[in-house]
């Protein structure tokens, strides 16, 4: 597949509200992602065009109108329909800031963070909510309470719009049951020694499982496989520091990667972009 045209992606974000980024494609019919997941909420509109949508183990068709909605840890794939246009919006949300709103609205699970239960929605009201939000924080013109109004309002009608499914639980596994806690146990060993070399066998006997049968249960339980978790985690955590000014090399070697060259084409297949083109992302 083509390497898509980095002219049709836009990024916004603001030092100023750095618990939000947005992310504009007016044009991803050559954007191609790999199955991940976001330490983010997000939530996202198809403004035009068609797309595979492969979510808590089911796939949906989604068009204009159609709204994703990604928990935090959600593993997922969004991929366009082959000779088919493709415009969207994705909006990157902190679950700690959300969190907080949602204790506001009495809208929390005890404290943390309440997941969402739908995965999927075509309501228009939402929709075009989403996409107002969407243009006023690109907008130069609105000032940072214009900006941050609009995304309280935004999702404080979320919270009603939307059903909830209780705590944010990384014990839950993608297609919503309640995993083994072993290999819940194996995510967070992952995410804490993300930059580390992390041998197979360390992991299988953090749990007392063999081999093979830990990464058969890994991938029924997350979507992916140990090693591709990893490269998740260290994906994400580079998009932390890109975002924080960190040099491309420094972010390379700094979340367990072998050279800058190997971070660039892991990178890329994940987030659909490059990380130099990521970090002169517009800040406003």
């Amino acid at each position: 597949m083509a390497a898509p045209d980095t002219r049709n992606q836009h990024f916004w974000r603001d030092d100023a509200m750095p618990f939000v980024e947005l992310r504009r494609v007016a044009d991803g019919h050559a954007v191609c992602y790999e199955r991940h997941s976001h330490d983010t909420f997000s939530i996202g509109t198809v403004r035009g065009g068609y797309s595979t949508y492969w979510n808590r183990g089911k796939t949906h068709e989604t068009q204009a109108g159609s709204v994703v909605i990604l928990n935090p840890e959600d593993v997922h794939g969004c991929n366009p329909v082959k000779g088919a246009d493709w415009v969207y919006d994705m909006l990157f949300v902190d679950p700690d800031w959300l969190t907080d709103l949602q204790i506001e609205l009495d809208a929390d699970a005890a404290g943390k963070f309440a997941m969402f239960s739908d995965a999927l929605s075509h309501d228009p009201h939402l929709y075009d909510g989403l996409i107002d939000l969407a243009d006023t924080l690109a907008n130069p013109d609105v000032d940072i309470l214009g900006k941050e109004t609009a995304l309280v309002s935004f999702f404080g009608d979320l919270h009603v719009q939307l059903d909830r499914r209780g705590v944010l639980d990384r014990a839950v596994r993608v297609s919503g049951a309640v995993h083994d806690r072993k290999m819940a146990r194996v995510g967070e060993y992952i995410r804490a020694h993300y930059a580390e070399n992390i041998g197979l066998d360390d992991l299988a006997a953090l749990v007392g499982y063999s081999r093979s049968y830990l990464v058969r249960a890994f991938k029924k339980t997350y979507g992916m496989t140990p090693y591709a978790y990893l490269i998740n985690c260290r994906v994400q955590r580079a998009r932390h520091a890109l975002r924080r000014g960190e040099k491309i090399v420094d972010v390379a070697l700094e979340t367990g990667f072998a050279d800058q060259a190997h971070f660039q084409r892991i990178f890329k297949r994940l987030m659909a972009t490059t990380p130099r083109q990521y970090a002169r992302a517009q800040v406003a």
